[in-house]
């Protein structure tokens, strides 16, 4: 067989045997890796056999997010990270989830090639993690038996220097609050913009250290059934620069009972406000807080949203000593959610009225108000002032009627 002239020339040139793909960026070469890692990760991982430079973009793609749910998991990827180190710069997400009954003394004891952890003092999951040098997030469901370890990482020098998502449950026996006072670094770590923590306790105590880091980039922190000291809470909140969202859950019954929690709504708030500034969602959905005087909150004047159980967590319960004032809402607030029915107490079933009669002059920013129909659905004097008031009334369990 031959070749005319121009199949010749371009044997010469070597057109027909050039990677045509590779001359691409490798921008663009890494989004069409990742869409083909969406399909099918095998496909992939056949592409990164093909040359040096499609191996190195594919381990970009493959490593990029890693679940570990048994111990045994991160065992072995330990081992590959002794023979391809590189591979730990790759991985951007990682989530662990595991019982306490898969966990294993190997994986304690395991090695890690790269870390400068000693490894008779730190277990061998916290040393994989910390030589992943551009790790950005970190979701943590483990047994507490790792609680120490792990919250090494966050008592500096950091390792996980690039941070920005972080999520941390540590599972108990017979079902108890772990101690945050063993990860209570993590309100320190410079780069973090979310922090999730579940059921989680922490004592009066707070962050009592000497050293005192600087201001952090902690945008979001939400405490899931946790069992915390207001004034330990106070004491954290003074890290982040500009505080955007706060939330706070616990259960009807809490489990086991709360022995560090105030029982006072309005101490939260005063924990608060070191952020007062920046806040623009505060969510604090724990019904069994009470409140012993209204809510006086016009220092925040970025706060946009307002959740909460009852109405008297805003105003405070009924009393026998006379009010000299009424609630000050956020000078900007523009929805106000109520989880629980209205009409607990009279006298502030009352004082909500004459808030929504008043609204254009105490709350005019006010936009939007959600309550929940209860037994006795909603007063119609509250749904008749809404209306005056041009405010939207959202009512949660209502039917719609025209």
């Amino acid at each position: 067989m031959s070749l005319d002239s121009s199949d010749s020339d371009r044997t010469r040139n070597g057109d027909i045997h050039r990677d045509r793909l590779a001359q691409l960026p490798d921008s663009l070469l890494l989004h069409i890796f990742d869409i083909l890692g969406h399909a099918s990760k095998r496909e992939l991982c056949n592409v990164s056999r093909l040359s040096k430079k499609y191996h190195k973009l594919s381990d970009a793609i493959l490593y990029k997010s890693i679940l570990f749910e048994t111990p045994e998991l991160h065992l072995v990827f330990s081992d590959s990270l002794q023979r391809r180190p590189r591979r730990g710069s790759a991985i951007y997400e990682v989530k662990l989830a595991y019982p306490s009954s898969e966990l294993s003394q190997l994986t304690l004891d395991a090695p890690v090639h790269g870390s400068h952890y000693d490894p008779s003092r730190f277990d061998g999951l916290s040393r994989t993690l910390s030589i992943m040098s551009n790790l950005e997030t970190l979701d943590i469901s483990v047994p507490a038996v790792l609680l120490h370890g792990i919250g090494t990482l966050f008592n500096g020098p950091f390792d996980l220097a690039c941070l920005k998502h972080c999520s941390l449950f540590y599972q108990t026996p017979n079902d108890q609050y772990w101690d945050l006072r063993e990860n209570i670094h993590i309100f320190s770590h410079p780069t973090l913009e979310t922090l999730t923590i579940k059921r989680a306790k922490l004592d009066y105590r707070g962050f009592d250290f000497l050293e005192r880091p600087h201001e952090t980039s902690l945008k979001r922190l939400r405490l899931i059934e946790c069992d915390i000291n207001d004034d330990a809470l106070s004491d954290v909140l003074e890290f982040p620069e500009a505080l955007e969202e706060f939330v706070m859950t616990q259960t009807d019954e809490p489990e086991p009972a709360l022995e560090e929690s105030s029982d006072n709504f309005w101490d939260y708030i005063i924990a608060l406000g070191s952020q007062s500034h920046s806040l623009k969602s505060l969510t604090i959905d724990c019904p069994t807080l009470s409140c012993r005087k209204a809510l006086r909150m016009r220092e925040f004047t970025a706060l946009k949203t307002l959740r909460m159980n009852w109405d008297y967590q805003l105003f405070g319960k009924s009393s026998k000593k006379p009010r000299l004032h009424s609630v000050g809402l956020p000078p900007e607030l523009e929805e106000l959610e109520l989880f629980n029915e209205l009409g607990h107490d009279e006298e502030v079933t009352e004082l909500l009225l004459y808030l929504l009669q008043t609204k254009s002059i105490v709350a005019s920013t006010w936009k939007r108000f959600i309550v929940v129909e209860g037994d006795k659905g909603v007063s119609q004097d509250i749904i008749d002032a809404c209306k005056s008031q041009d405010l939207q009334l959202d009512i949660i369990g209502a039917m719609d009627t025209d």
